[in-house]
This record gives C-alpha cells, sequence and structure tokens, in this order.
C-alpha cells in the first residue's frame, strides 16, 4: 500500500512538472495504471488513492478484473485478436491498439449489433520497427477518409510506443511526430473521428511523451513495482 502511494506521488509529480513544460495542466493528463502485472487487490489500492482508469493486454484479464471493479474505466492497450471482438465491444473504456483495417471492420460490425458505439484509438507504428504492430504514419490519412463508412466504431486519437531504451530522450523524436501527425489531421472533419486523445508514454518515458503533448500515459512497473 505505502509503495504505490509513494510511486504514485512521484508519478504526479512528473506529470505536474512535465505538463507545465508543455504549456497545460496536469488535469489534462489521464493516467492509465497499467495492472497486467498485479492482482485485483492492487488494483483497488491504486483506485482507492484516486485512480479511475486501468489497462490491460489481454481481453480475458480485462474482463475478470472488470467483473470485480465495473465501476472504473477499463482501457484495452494490447493487441486485440479478431475472435475476441465479440467479447470486448461494449465492455471497455477505450480499444487503444486499432492496428488493421480488418480490425475495423470486424468492430465496427459488432458494435451495430450490440447497438454500442466502440472507440478506439489508430495505432500508429512511428519507430518503424518490425516486430510492431500499427499502420504506417503515411496510411493515417487513408484510414481517417474511411472512417466515414462506419456506423459504430468512432476514432478519438492516435497511439504509439517508442522503442524500450534507457534514455527517455531517444523517444521524444517519436513523440514529437505523433503529436505533429495530429495537427495536420485534427481539423479536417473526418466523420467519426475526433483526434482529442493521444496515448504515448509508458514507465519509462512518460514525462517527455507529456512534454511532446500525450494526454494519456500508460503507467505500469513505475507504479506498482
Amino acid at each position: 500500500m505505502q509503495k504505490i502511494k509513494y510511486n504514485l506521488e512521484v508519478i504526479k509529480n512528473k506529470i505536474e512538472q512535465a505538463a507545465f513544460k508543455s504549456g497545460r495542466k496536469a488535469s489534462e493528463v489521464t493516467l492509465v495504471a497499467v495492472s497486467k502485472t498485479v492482482d485485483i487487490e492492487a488494483v483497488k489500492r491504486a483506485h482507492n488513492m484516486g485512480i479511475n482508469d486501468f489497462g490491460e493486454n489481454r481481453v480475458n484479464e480485462l474482463l475478470l478484473k472488470r467483473e470485480s471493479l465495473p465501476g472504473l474505466n477499463w482501457h484495452l492497450i494490447g493487441r486485440l485478436q479478431t475472435n475476441k471482438v465479440k467479447d470486448i465491444v461494449g465492455r471497455t473504456t477505450l480499444i487503444h491498439s486499432l492496428d488493421r483495417w480488418k480490425l475495423a471492420q470486424e468492430l465496427d460490425k459488432r458494435g451495430i449489433v450490440l447497438g454500442e458505439e466502440v472507440p478506439v484509438l489508430i495505432q500508429l507504428n512511428v519507430s518503424g520497427e518490425e516486430q510492431k504492430a500499427g499502420f504506417e504514419p503515411g496510411e493515417l490519412r487513408e484510414v481517417l477518409a474511411a472512417a466515414e463508412q462506419f456506423k459504430a466504431l468512432r476514432i478519438y486519437g492516435l497511439m504509439t510506443m517508442a522503442p524500450l531504451d534507457s534514455d527517455p530522450e531517444r523517444a521524444r523524436p517519436i513523440f514529437r511526430e505523433l503529436f505533429q501527425l495530429r495537427q495536420k489531421f485534427s481539423d479536417r472533419n473526418y466523420r467519426n473521428v475526433n483526434l482529442k486523445y493521444l496515448s504515448m508514454g509508458m514507465s519509462q518515458d512518460f514525462a517527455v511523451a507529456i512534454e511532446e503533448g500525450a494526454n494519456l500515459v500508460r503507467i505500469g512497473s513505475a507504479l506498482f513495482h
């Protein structure tokens, strides 16, 4: 309990400083606590300290924890297989990992069946790493333009992951590029698109991400370990 409390204070201070540097308030940045490696008791402790948003990599884990704590905001931050779409639609606040067109179509279909809006972020592979999923930055215009065909899917922003590196400064160009992409397309008035969220930055580099415009940061180990 004390460890999470101490870690959260450290994180909050860093968020505040980074937000100030980017001309914003800390309240404009949402901390998504990545709970994939911890049990429900740790989630409860974090929630009791004021955290309402939690991120899971796997659909089954998210559903299990959501069952115990249904009043929280549950984010799916890991890769989503199409065969899990039926389980997740209607049960998550935001899917951060829309990384291919086929998945977009399946999510939209399921949303139509349930009469539910399906809020997603487009995952972009800004770093160009082969092992990372996501659309190429050059595909973004086409994806946003094609979003007008959806009936249930809604695109609420962009997500990316920087390469793991002990020096967070090396992630800065990646985050800056995602911010610039959002700026480029945010005023185009595509149907079913509102690029209000930038999900970028994790435990090792979230301060840099906030300095470069992130308003959703996914923090796990720095909080729970």
